[in-house]
């Protein structure tokens, strides 16, 4: 495994990057103060070491809503009867190939994993338990909450 080291520029880069994946490389370029050739080089040697894992737009929910509705969000713990590697894997592996689910996280202690998923509707949201949790023998409880209202939503990682 290649050793990674970071200096300012990178750390700049990835910091400018995690605000707006959109920016030019130009644009890009002034805000770190560096030339556009060293930058997008540098870029790509983020994106090789595999640091940029990849690049989303983030769709405004509300302006979406008045074409498709606003659907429905939620985030599901889930707490599973055989807690061995295996049993994990399999599970985590399953959801997280779903459609629906936005985040997986194994977590502890409490449940097993914590899901945010979002459907379009309660029977959007009903088929997803059915094909998930419900024909799953090993998921022993499921408890959902359901979100009235996103007050925030980032993906920022500290650089410090």
């Amino acid at each position: 495994m290649e050793e990674i080291s970071l200096d300012s520029i990178d750390l700049q880069l990835l910091a400018q990057l995690q605000k707006d994946a959109g920016l030019s490389n130009h644009a890009l370029a002034q805000r770190v103060h560096t030339s556009p050739p060293t930058c997008l080089r540098r870029v790509k040697r983020l994106h090789d070491l595999g640091l940029i894992e990849r690049q989303v737009a983030v769709l405004n929910p509300e302006k979406l809503a008045a074409v498709l509705g606003f659907g429905l969000s939620a985030i599901v713990e889930i707490t599973l009867d055989r807690q061995d590697s295996q049993s994990l894997d399999q599970f985590e592996s399953r959801v997280a190939s779903d459609a629906a689910v936005q985040q997986c996280y194994r977590v502890s202690p409490g449940p097993d994993f914590v899901l945010v998923v979002h459907t379009q509707n309660m029977p959007g949201y009903q088929a997803l338990v059915q094909r998930l949790f419900t024909q799953d023998a090993n998921v022993r409880n499921v408890k959902a909450f359901f979100s009235v209202k996103r007050s925030k939503f980032g993906a920022e990682l500290p650089l410090a």
